[in-house]
């Protein structure tokens, strides 16, 4: 835009003050002359004071420090039309320098500037007032005041002004106001939105650039994008984007449109005129990454509508973000990817993607040096792959599985936290878990375990849970040290964190050695904890502690006083009793370190002998010469030597006689009954109900502790055993010979053994399957009987109400016989 030429001053009467030349050594008598109360006076200093500040900054901080400023300001509003147009424009002129606003924000100047946006006030004072106006405009607070002070009613108006300066220094004064939201607001209440959209259609370039900084600022706002499509604004963007000559403007045209894009209703309006396809296709080919970046950006903001996302789908947007994947410009990618991630929540686009290869694009983006980008393509990942077993299979083609292990160990949680959610989804498929656990992911878990982040911890041990349900996979853990994390989780106040844990530990208790490793760090007790709570219980908590007794007969037994047909009792099972679930459980170890006691024995069920390397340390034969010089050491060896388990020679014997006699039984009926009998002849014989409490059994066992020195007992060593001794020894011989039963304890010492029979001639006869029917096995009293569950017999062993003794001597431990025999 040219310089227009500005009105002369009318000639001076002849009376009047002589013409005054002015150079800058006598400006402060111009400044004085500011004061003068003749007009004539006023006008040429006004004049000259324009001129002088018009050639630099240097002139303008000269007229500050020479208090020129408030001077003109008052001189705004003369009723002298020339006075009050030079008094506009220096001042207009001197509003450009940063210092000289500093010092006009001190002074109540607006209302004067503002006024001089008057239609019919001279085109000058327009451009200078509005100059002055749009650099006060780059402040906040001066935003604020000149809304308040009503300024941007007659900036609109200007917007239509014949004269290019006023357009300019108006437009770019609302660019700035917008940037407030009580100004956008006020924008469109005004009707300001089609004046500005006009402006795209002037022949000066740095209008329409500002007319499109000021629609990107204003259609941020919901009510701003209505009014900018009730005045046809897509079609007028459109005719941007259409003219090639206007290639500097298509970046932000684009991001006008891209803004707005937030509604379903405008996606539908915009597709509805064809401009949606024109978009999507300016947007893969434009020669501006930011303005790609935005568009992008905006997409997905706008995506994260199911409506707006089907409609997306329907226009191949899934194609485009392949293509903006391949652009050589960070940014761009990362935009991208978070659009992919949206477009996700939709399965067709998820099988799109996959079509388009976005997948083999995305993958290469995992080892970028950008922390941005890695993250973006993490979370792409991970939402293509969730749910999604093709995507998943398409990851592992594409070589993923290596970066995104290694991920893993990534010090930013966002990065760990997509990686191991794209993992868990990938190792949901056999073959790609075994290539998943070759790349140590084990190891890598082990941190993320250990993270303060919940969602980290989160993640983790639901990555955990997919990659521990195989053997190998969970011995892996167990060598890195993974599962103590995993149980310290278990403490988690988070729910979620709590949950997942609990799945981890569900499934990594499916086998013995990481079963009994759990234990030993405490995930049974925290498990109990966590199901004694109806706040922190889950299914998971309760599903994991059933897990882990599984793989524990003898804390299952103890805890819940029931082992059923499948449990099988091995050596090294030990009963120390029913506990309550808060209690600790003792090890076998722990409870041989106590001094004997009165209290119940624990009872020990174990046939395997010791290894025999305790004493000698497995040395060789020549070597014996050498361990009898160092007697020292070899005594120090020993006081160093492991715990071992007691070995039951008895029990042991017992197993062979079995074997040879009752095993080789025709029926299992007729082993059943054998083997009661074998039971209740090595622990006594039969008793009868009413000699019941004249069987010293309580006796046997306290000399067997004096014995022993130990409050272990060894099930071979018992000779008088009553109900729970006979039923521990009948279930640990039957699992041995392959005969199916359960074992139950009951109140006052009793316990009993189930075993299911069929009535095989009933079959016979109806020809008919005849479910098999749960039958107690009585080794105390009619030794070898089968009493059905439901039958009065079978009650004894189940409840105390057949016994007439108040209290019951024939079930009460009589604890006088302890304490009277160790005192002796």
């Amino acid at each position: 835009m040219g310089k227009k030429q500005k009105k002369e001053v009318e000639a001076s009467p002849k009376d009047a003050f002589n013409t005054l030349i002015i150079e800058s050594k006598n400006m402060q008598t111009v400044v004085l002359m500011l004061d003068s109360p003749e007009d004539e006076i006023l006008l040429k200093a006004c004049e000259a004071i324009y001129k002088f500040a018009e050639k630099g900054d240097e002139n303008k901080m000269i007229l500050l420090a020479l208090g020129a400023v408030p001077k003109l300001a008052k001189l705004i509003s003369h009723d002298d039309k020339q006075i009050h147009m030079y008094a506009t424009m220096g001042f207009g002129v001197m509003a450009t320098n940063s210092e000289v606003r500093k010092s006009i924000r001190q002074l109540d100047f607006l209302p004067s500037i503002i006024a001089c946006l008057a239609p019919d006030d001279d085109v000058v004072v327009h451009e200078l007032a509005t100059l002055c106006l749009s650099s006060m405009s780059v402040d906040f607070t001066s935003k604020v005041e000149i809304y308040e002070k009503g300024g941007m009613g007659p900036l609109i108006q200007l917007l239509s002004s014949p004269d290019p300066d006023v357009q300019k220094n108006s437009i770019e004064c609302i660019s700035n106001l917008v940037k407030d939201y009580v100004c956008r607001v006020a924008l469109n209440k005004m009707n300001g939105i089609y004046p500005v959209l006009n402006l795209l259609n002037s022949e000066y370039p740095v209008i329409q650039q500002l007319a499109l900084q000021t629609l990107i600022t204003v259609s941020s706002d919901a009510g701003s994008r209505k009014a900018l499509f009730q005045n046809e604004g897509h079609e007028t963007l459109l005719q941007v984007l259409d003219t090639p000559e206007f290639s500097d403007l298509h970046a932000d045209a684009l991001h006008v449109l891209a803004n707005c894009l937030e509604e379903a209703q405008n996606v539908t309006i915009i597709r509805e005129s064809g401009a949606l396809e024109k978009f999507l296709l300016f947007l893969a080919a434009s020669s501006f990454p930011e303005a790609q970046r935005h568009a992008t950006n905006a997409i997905t903001r706008s995506a994260r509508n199911s409506e707006t996302r089907n409609i997306f789908h329907q226009e191949g947007l899934e194609k485009v973000l392949v293509m903006l994947l391949g652009i050589n410009n960070d940014a761009v990618k990362i935009a991208a990817c978070e659009a992919v991630s949206v477009m996700c929540a939709s399965d067709s686009s998820k099988e799109a993607f996959r079509t388009e290869e976005a997948i083999f694009q995305i993958v290469p983006l995992l080892t970028s040096d950008s922390v941005e980008m890695r993250e973006a393509a993490t979370l792409a990942l991970a939402n293509l792959t969730t749910a999604n077993s093709s995507n998943a299979s398409a990851v592992f083609d594409a070589e993923g599985v290596e970066p995104l292990v290694k991920l893993l160990t990534e010090p930013v949680d966002g990065i760990v936290i997509n990686a191991a959610a794209t993992i868990t989804n990938l190792a949901l498929q056999e073959p790609i878990r075994a290539s998943i656990q070759n790349c140590g992911a084990m190891t890598a878990i082990v941190e993320p375990l250990k993270s303060t982040n919940t969602s980290v911890q989160s993640k983790a041990a639901l990555l955990v849970a997919s990659l521990a349900c195989d053997v190998i996979g969970r011995a892996e853990l167990r060598n890195v040290g993974g599962l103590e994390p995993l149980v310290e989780l278990l403490h988690s106040t988070n729910d979620e964190v709590k949950r997942n844990a609990c799945w981890a530990v569900l499934v990594c208790g499916k086998d013995e050695p990481t079963t009994a490793e759990l234990c030993k760090l405490g995930a049974l007790d925290i498990l109990q904890e966590i199901n004694l709570s109806s706040s922190h219980k889950n299914n998971f908590s309760d599903a994991a502690v059933k897990r882990l007794l599984d793989h524990n007969a003898a804390l299952k037994y103890c805890l819940t006083g029931y082992l059923s047909f499948d449990d099988i009792i091995t050596d090294g099972f030990y009963d120390p009793g029913q506990i309550k679930p808060s209690m600790k459980v003792l090890t076998l170890e722990e409870h041989s370190n106590q001094e004997v006691n009165q209290h119940r024995p624990i009872l020990l069920i174990n046939a395997k002998r010791a290894d025999g390397k305790g004493r000698s340390r497995g040395k060789k034969e020549e070597e014996k010469v050498k361990e009898e010089q160092s007697h020292a050491k070899t005594e120090e060896e020993e006081r160093n030597k492991p715990w071992e388990c007691p070995y039951d020679v008895l029990f042991d014997a017992y197993l062979s006689e079995i074997t040879r006699n009752i095993l080789p039984l025709i029926s299992t009926k007729e082993q059943i009954v054998a083997l009661a009998m074998f039971v209740s002849e090595k622990m006594g014989g039969p008793i009868s109900k009413e000699k019941l409490h004249e069987f010293t059994w309580e006796l046997h066992i306290a000399e067997l502790k004096f014995e022993l020195k130990s409050n272990i007992i060894p099930i071979g060593k018992i000779q008088k055993g009553i109900y729970y001794h006979r039923a521990l020894l009948f279930k640990a011989l039957a699992d041995r010979i392959g005969i199916s039963c359960s074992l139950v304890r009951g109140e006052y010492n009793r316990a009993w053994n189930e075993v299911m029979l069929v009535d095989q001639s009933a079959q016979d006869v109806t020809g008919l399957f005849i479910p098999p029917t749960k039958y107690i096995v009585d080794l105390v009293h009619q030794v070898g009987s089968l009493m059905r569950t439901d039958s009065p017999d079978a009650a004894h062993y189940e409840s105390f109400t057949t016994c007439k003794h108040t209290p019951c001597k024939c079930c009460k431990q009589l604890s006088w016989y302890l304490d009277h025999f160790e005192r002796k």
